[in-house]
C-alpha cells in the first residue's frame, strides 16, 4: 500500500494551510491511507493527531528567519526514514512530490507593494526549489496558477487547480428562528444590515477602505469585526469579539465584507455562501471564481468608489427582502458554490495525483 506523508508548519487549529492539512488528515484517514505527518508542532489532543504518524521536526533552537529552511533540510532525511511514497507539501519545503500552493510570496509582496529584505529573498528561493523539484503543484484558486505562470515561470503541465474544501456540515444554513437568536446574541438589531468583517490582520483585510466607503452613508450599516480588535470603534464600526464558531458569524450577519490586499483564495467568502450569506469581494480575491453570482456583490480592488456603489446595491437590494420570507438564505445556499467542497472528493483527487507520480517514478 502506498504511504503518503504531509508536510506542515503545525498540526493543531490554525488558519490557512494548517487548517488545510488538518481537513487531508481526516480525508486521507477516511480512505484508509496511512498517513506520516511531518511538522513543527504537535496538539496531540487532537483527533487528527490519532490519525497519524507524528514526526516532529524541532526548530525552536533556530533564529526564526532559519527555521523554515532547516525544517527543509531536515524534511529530506525525516521523510526517507519514514518510507514515505508520495509527500504533500503544505508548507515551503523543497522535498515534497505534490506542492499545495495556497499563497505565493512573490505574489504577496507584489500586492502589498513592499520591497524584498533579506529573509523575503530566502523563502522566495524556497519556494522556487519546491515548485522546481516537485511532479505537481495543486493551486487553490486560479489566481495562484497566474502566479505560478507568471511569476515562477512554472509550466502549465505541472499545475492543477483545485480549490480548497469546507466541512459542508458545518457551514450550512439554519431557520429564520436560529438566525433571529444567533443576531439576538450578537446584539444585532432588527433594522440593522450586517456586514461581518472576520480578521486578525485589519490593514490586509481592508478595513480602512471599507470605513472609507462607509463614511457618511446614510445606509442602516453596521460593520461587525470578528477576530482581532479594531483600533477605534464607532457607531458604525462594532467589535463583536473572538468567534470561535464563524459560522454562526455568518449567520446572523446579512453579508460577509473582505477588501483584501492580497488573498490568494479566502475560505471566508465559500464559508459564508455555504451558510446562506452573500459575500462582498474584491475581484482580486481567488474565491471569487468559486461562487455564483447570486452569491456574491464584486467591486474593483481598492477602489472605493466602487465599493461604495457595491455596498448601495447590496444593501438596497437586502432592503427589497422582507423578514416574512424565512428561507432566503436555504435558497441563496442551494448552488452558492461551483465545486465539490468535500474533504472526501478533494482527499481523492490528491490520492489519484499520488498514485499516478508512484506509478511514473
Amino acid at each position: 500500500m502506498m504511504k503518503i506523508g504531509v508536510s506542515s508548519n503545525a498540526l493543531k487549529h490554525s488558519g490557512g494551510l494548517e487548517r488545510y492539512a488538518m481537513d487531508l488528515v481526516r480525508g486521507f484517514a477516511a480512505a484508509g491511507i496511512e498517513l506520516a505527518f511531518f511538522a513543527r508542532r504537535f496538539d496531540m489532543s487532537l483527533p487528527e493527531a490519532r490519525m497519524v504518524e507524528p514526526h516532529r521536526i524541532r526548530v525552536s533552537f533556530l533564529p526564526g528567519k532559519l527555521r523554515e529552511r532547516w525544517f527543509s533540510w531536515r524534511l529530506r532525511r525525516a521523510r526517507r526514514a519514514a518510507g514515505v511514497d508520495v509527500l504533500i507539501g503544505c508548507n515551503r519545503v523543497d522535498s515534497s512530490e505534490i506542492a499545495i500552493c495556497g499563497g505565493t510570496h512573490l505574489g504577496f509582496l507584489r500586492a502589498t507593494g513592499r520591497a524584498p529584505k533579506r529573509s523575503d529573498r530566502w523563502q522566495i528561493a524556497l519556494e522556487r526549489r519546491q515548485y522546481e523539484r516537485a511532479s505537481v503543484i495543486v493551486a487553490h484558486s486560479q489566481l495562484m496558477h497566474d502566479e505560478l505562470r507568471e511569476l515562477y515561470g512554472v509550466d502549465e503541465q505541472k499545475i492543477r487547480v483545485l480549490y480548497p474544501p469546507v466541512d459542508g456540515a458545518r457551514f450550512a444554513p439554519i431557520d429564520a428562528a436560529q438566525r433571529m437568536a444567533l443576531r439576538r446574541r450578537f446584539g444585532f438589531a432588527d433594522h440593522e444590515i450586517v456586514l461581518l468583517f472576520p480578521s486578525s490582520s485589519h490593514e490586509r483585510k481592508g478595513l480602512p477602505l471599507i470605513e472609507a466607503a462607509l463614511r457618511d452613508t446614510a445606509l442602516p450599516v453596521v460593520l461587525a469585526v470578528a477576530g482581532r480588535p479594531p483600533e477605534h470603534t464607532s457607531a458604525r464600526v462594532r467589535y463583536i469579539g473572538y468567534v470561535k464558531d464563524i459560522e454562526d458569524g455568518y449567520r446572523a450577519a446579512d453579508f460577509t465584507i473582505l477588501a483584501s490586499k492580497y488573498e490568494p483564495f479566502g475560505l471566508v467568502g465559500v464559508e459564508s455562501a455555504m451558510c446562506g450569506t452573500p459575500v462582498i469581494l474584491p475581484a482580486s480575491v481567488g474565491c471569487c471564481d468559486a461562487i455564483a453570482p447570486h452569491a456574491k456583490f464584486v467591486f474593483a480592488a481598492g477602489d472605493v468608489a466602487d465599493l461604495r456603489a457595491t455596498l448601495e446595491r447590496a444593501v438596497r437590494g437586502r432592503l427589497t427582502i422582507q423578514q416574512s420570507q424565512p428561507r432566503w438564505q436555504s435558497e441563496l445556499a442551494r448552488d452558492a458554490v461551483l465545486y465539490d467542497t468535500s474533504v472526501a472528493g478533494h482527499a481523492d483527487a490528491l490520492l489519484a495525483l499520488a498514485t499516478h507520480i508512484r506509478g511514473a517514478n
